[in-house]
Parts: structure tokens; sequence; C-alpha cells
């Protein structure tokens, strides 16, 4: 027999590893706690063991679940990263916790005429080009975000040359010459991936993104970068803070670098 589907059609296996991937991430699997027998599950979910296998081979892919030869399958350690939104906070900071590594890929960047008029409202671009840096961020190689930033291209000239490895816009800018700006707004919607989404973040078909939309300013409050970052939602939660401005205008502190 094949593989139940839902009313909306979408298939059973996917609904199964949502709702294991929910309880995972919520911690009601812990980690180290070990995976109920695919028989166990079949019966739970009422469907053939084939479609449950498939869930957790989904689960495995997402480095949720590993299986141990002759043991069963195990919750793998894991930890949702936490991304803090202040008005200067660094991507690359909140991403690499202590002992993970956070890197960055630049897939492509270019020079726009004439970009998206969302783009044009937000930096005020009235006919001046935007850059669009399209960007993948992963902390010890697992895909975190996906993202397109796009920057008032006669403020940044040299930008693309400084982007380095560990993917920071935030030091990109200090070699430019732009070594401070603030958030100013942030918006923040879930959705469906698209399909490039799920390959790019290798996540399973069907799975949720986080969109967050971000506009950076300099400090006197000239648009200098839009944000638009997908981020792979049950990996990363995102913890909008609201401190005190002062506290957060500090000279230590370090400005948005994605």
């Amino acid at each position: 027999m094949g593989t139940r589907r839902s009313p909306s059609g979408y298939s059973a296996w996917r609904l199964i590893a949502d709702e294991l991937r929910g309880e995972i991430v919520g911690g009601s699997l812990p980690p180290g706690s070990k995976l109920a027998s695919e028989t166990e599950l079949a019966l739970r979910f009422d469907v053939h063991r084939h479609t449950v296998r498939q869930a957790v081979a989904a689960l495995a892919a997402d480095h949720l679940v590993v299986a141990r030869r002759g043991s069963g399958t195990f919750v793998a350690e894991h930890a949702v990263l936490v991304h803090r939104i202040g008005l200067r906070t660094r991507l690359t900071d909140s991403l690499g916790p202590r002992g993970a590594v956070a890197s960055g890929k630049l897939l492509e960047s270019a020079i726009e005429t004439d970009p998206p008029p969302d783009v044009v409202e937000r930096l005020r671009l009235a006919g001046r080009p935007a850059l669009r840096l399209e960007v993948v961020r992963c902390v010890d190689g697992l895909p975190i975000a996906r993202g397109t930033a796009w920057l008032v291209a006669d403020r940044v000239p040299g930008l693309v040359e400084h982007y380095g490895p560990d993917g920071s816009i935030t030091a990109a800018l200090r070699a430019v010459g732009i070594h401070d700006y603030v958030r100013t707004s942030t918006t923040i919607a879930g959705r469906a991936a698209t399909t490039a989404e799920a390959i790019e973040l290798e996540l399973p078909a069907g799975s949720m993104v986080l969109v967050v939309r971000a506009l950076n300013t300099l400090p006197d409050t000239t648009p200098l970068l839009y944000n638009i970052t997908r981020f792979a939602a049950d990996r990363v939660e995102l913890d909008v803070q609201h401190g005190d401005p002062a506290a957060d205008a500090l000279p230590q502190a370090r400005p948005e670098s994605d």
C-alpha cells in the first residue's frame, strides 16, 4: 500500500515527522532519550511501519535523531540557537555559541539598478542603485539562515571584496569605513519554506521558516541596510529584546551583522 495522505494532500510521514520534531524541539523528547520503536510509532499514528521509517529518516536528515545499531533510535544532542534581536546585536555572536563554529557563504552579489519597490522605499533609494547579497549562514556546518541583504550601493564601495568566510556583514562594513549602525525596525512572519529554501537550508519538504525583515540605519537615521532573512524554524528561536535604548547605545555594544 502507498503512503497515506491527509485530506489536504500532505503526506502522512511529514505530519508524523512534524509532530515528533515539535516534541524534540519543545523538550518532551530530551536529548539522549530513546525514540519509540517503528512498531510503537506505527500503532500510535495508525500508519504502516514504512511511513514511520520515512518520518524518522527525515528527522535524522535534520540531525535531530541518530540510529545506534542494535539499540534503537535516540534523540541527538542539540540546541535551539537563540538569536537576540535588539538595537545592536550580532548574528555571528548569536549563532556561534561556545564551542560552535559560525560561518557564512556568499552565494551571489549584484548591483541592482531596478530593485523591488519595498527596497526602494525602505532604503530611500530614489533612483540610486542597490547592492544585493545572497547569503547562507551555518553553525558547525548546519545551515541556519538564508538571507538577502540590500545596501545603498554608493555608501559601501568595495564591500563585497571584504566579505569574509565568517559571513559577517558587520566586519565587511567596518572594512569600508562604517563602524556603527542600528536596527530601526523588525517584522517577523512564519511560512512554509519554498523548494529552493528547503534545499539551501537542508530542510525536509514542508518545513517552516521564520522570515525576518529588518531595516538598519546609521546612527543619524540614514538608511543603510535592509535584510530579509529566512531562519529554519526548528533550529532558531528569535528573542526580540526590549531593553533600555541607552544601554544598547553603550560604546561596547556591537551592531547587527545580518
